[in-house]
């Protein structure tokens, strides 16, 4: 017997429509809260038109993450590309990584999914791959280009990434997830990016 494939999306004219349906009523109501007819409703489509570009709902979920991710990543991307200091990229990095965290996005998506990924044990994994797992290629890709031109000395380039992304939490994740505090100010977020970027740079500036 051969395995059942995989079930994939399928784009379409209202794949995008359905997306941004999709995201309001995620954000809204959670993953498992969250119903097509909703989602249905909210994107002005049908349900066929729904099942007929994601076979379930957490592929819909999944792919509507890997979206808002891929978006946010190319925008950081952008912003640190072409012979900026190292200085300069690291803090461009840390402004974009403490933005996620604490956009409405990154703070629902976060308890979505430690609160129900016990019921839906691939949907941590995959979150992962498309959030943080993503950041955390990009950043490697961008510290290793700094050890090539010999701005950074870095042995374990893997760790080094994981090491900056927690720096930039520092002050700010845990308040707001925890509901210690509704927001962090301007102050809030420079004092972690630049306490984030002058730590990593004395670890591993060159």
């Amino acid at each position: 017997m051969t395995a059942a494939a995989e079930p994939v999306a399928r784009r379409g004219r209202k794949y995008d429509q359905v997306l941004d349906g999709a995201r309001t009523v995620f954000l809204r109501d959670g993953f498992e809260r969250a119903s097509v007819d909703d989602i249905a409703r909210e994107a002005g489509v049908s349900k066929a038109t729904i099942y007929a570009y994601f076979p379930d709902k957490q592929l819909l979920f999944l792919e509507m993450v890997r979206c808002e991710c891929q978006r946010q990543a190319t925008e950081a991307e952008a912003a640190v590309g072409g012979e900026v200091p190292v200085q300069v990229a690291l803090t461009i990095a840390a402004e974009r990584i403490i933005q996620f965290l604490t956009s409405e996005f990154g703070q629902r998506m976060f308890r979505i999914v430690v609160g129900e990924g016990e019921r839906f044990p691939g949907l941590g994994r995959e979150f992962y791959d498309y959030g943080p797992g993503l950041i955390h290629e990009r950043l490697v890709h961008h510290l290793e280009n700094h050890v090539e031109n010999g701005t950074l000395r870095i042995d374990d380039l893997h760790l080094a990434a994981d090491q900056f992304a927690q720096l930039c939490k520092a002050g700010v994740h845990e308040k707001l997830i925890f509901g210690m505090e509704k927001s962090v100010t301007p102050d809030d977020v420079h004092r972690s990016v630049h306490g984030a970027v002058d730590m990593f740079l004395a670890r591993y500036g060159a």
